[in-house]
């Protein structure tokens, strides 16, 4: 059922010295045409996906891709090109056009290389973070996988039907070379599976929900019957929805959904928005922003974590970090720009493609738990809203006001009444931030986990 290929799991799986070679020539050329100092990023993946409708084969998707990236330094000016062609032609042009870009750019302070000495060093004892699995999935594996997950949703009910199922895997290879003497790279390869279901009522109200989940290894997806059979699920049970009165009530983000608010958390830790003075939170560093006793992890090393490194996209070296220790905010996500204008240090959270400079990204996020199931919190809440989907946020950047339609159930006393829809719910997210008690529900499923969060008290917008 599956073909392998004699490639190791480890994290430099796709060594090719053909590349490795290609890339220290871009360096050479550009240092030799007048660069002060480059870095050139090689990308390589391919893809395959499978979409099923009805019983059929929808859509086949298969993507192969390979881009080389430039920067270039001349003083305190830089440049960014990239090329997905890579004759020897080519490549001259880019280093040219690179050069040329460089010299007429605007000056920046604190562009250039990462720090030497905060380098990532090869160690032959580091840990083997599995980030590759070398299978590659026949078309045929993928489209009896998408099916499976279909056929599991539509027998639940007579009322379902399928509004997309699919299947598919990537492998990629990236690596990175700097003229002061770096070489890293790492390989890595996703496998997913997903189903979105439509319940339709007698009154021919209609639900879309659904379910979907990313691995590195294939092995470790779930069953694709229960991928079907809970998106199925889901889209069930929220027919019959209802519009409730405007109010401020205790909400509950439900562990699909609480991610999110971590996330409004790590984008206003971002190194480039506090440089920029661009964050509601730019002055809170090293202050009480979460109650005692929360943590937020960021884990670089999780094996066969969905963004587990050794280094980030600067060459930088990277850790475990606790972002919220006792409820304190102890550090940025810095790269090495942000990091010089802050008068700081990089904290090994550059993140870049191969078209522009480098940004600032978290690697694997957890928002520990607490102590309380989902339904202790409903208790314990009285009566309010559970909510499972957020669409179309909005965040004011420089106040943390926050507000994003939401739907979900209605619960009371510890239990789930019924479900509810066409939701605003509103606050300050420094207020949020402040009163979010978790759950116990944490399970790991991606790059951003948060178990159950309990926010007593949100103006909810409904009829």
């Amino acid at each position: 059922m599956l073909q392998t290929r004699n490639i190791t799991s480890g994290n430099n799986a796709h060594h090719d010295p053909v590349v490795t070679d290609r890339l220290e020539q871009v360096l050479s050329a550009a240092r030799a045409a007048g660069a002060d100092a480059a870095e050139v990023a090689f990308a390589q993946s391919r893809s395959l996906s499978i979409g099923v409708r009805n019983g059929e084969v929808e859509t086949v998707e298969r993507d192969e891709t390979a881009d080389l990236g430039l920067r270039v330094f001349i003083g305190q000016k830089q440049a960014v090109v990239s090329v997905s062609e890579f004759s020897t032609q080519t490549l001259q042009r880019t280093v040219e056009r690179a050069l040329i870009m460089a010299r007429i750019s605007p000056d920046d302070a604190f562009t250039g290389l990462a720090d030497p000495a905060l380098l990532y060093a090869p160690d032959d004892n580091a840990i083997d973070l599995q980030l590759f699995d070398p299978a590659e999935m026949l078309a045929e594996v993928l489209r009896d996988r998408a099916l499976t997950c279909e056929a599991a949703g539509l027998g639940l009910s007579e009322s379902i039907t399928t509004d997309s199922a699919s299947a598919g895997y990537s492998h990629s290879h990236w690596q990175f070379l700097t003229s002061d003497g770096f070489s890293g790279q790492q390989s890595s390869s996703l496998f997913f599976q997903s189903a979105r279901m439509i319940a339709t009522d007698g009154a021919g109200q209609m639900e879309r929900d659904g379910e979907g989940r990313s691995k590195r290894f294939y092995t470790d997806l779930p069953e694709p019957v229960d991928t079907g059979a809970l998106a199925a699920e889901r889209a069930l049970s929220a027919l019959g929805a209802r519009r409730i009165d405007s109010g401020k009530y205790p909400v509950i983000f439900d562990p699909r959904v609480s991610k999110s608010i971590v996330s409004l958390y790590l984008g206003a830790i971002s190194g480039p928005a506090i440089a920029r003075g661009s964050s509601y939170l730019k002055d809170r560093l090293h202050t009480q922003l979460f109650a005692p006793g929360i943590h937020i992890v960021d884990d670089p090393f999780r094996v066969r974590g969905l963004a587990s490194s050794l280094f980030d996209d600067e060459g930088v070296r990277v850790q475990k970090r606790h972002l919220i220790d006792n409820g304190v905010l102890t550090t940025w996500l810095l790269n090495t720009a942000s990091a010089r204008q802050l008068g700081l240090t990089s904290t090994g959270h550059a993140s870049r493609g191969l078209v522009g400079p480098a940004g600032a990204s978290a690697h694997n996020i957890t928002l520990m738990p607490g102590s309380s199931s989902q339904s202790d919190l409903m208790r314990d809440a009285g009566q309010g809203l559970l909510i499972t989907s957020m669409f179309g946020p909005n965040v004011n950047p420089d106040t943390g006001d926050w507000s994003v339609g939401a739907s979900g159930f209605w619960f009371d006393q510890g239990e789930i009444k019924y479900p509810v829809n066409e939701l605003t719910v509103a606050g300050n997210l420094i207020d949020i931030f402040a009163r979010l008690i978790p759950g116990s529900d944490l399970e790991i499923k991606g790059a951003n986990d948060a178990p159950s969060l309990l926010i007593d008290g949100l103006s909810v917008g409904g009829k």
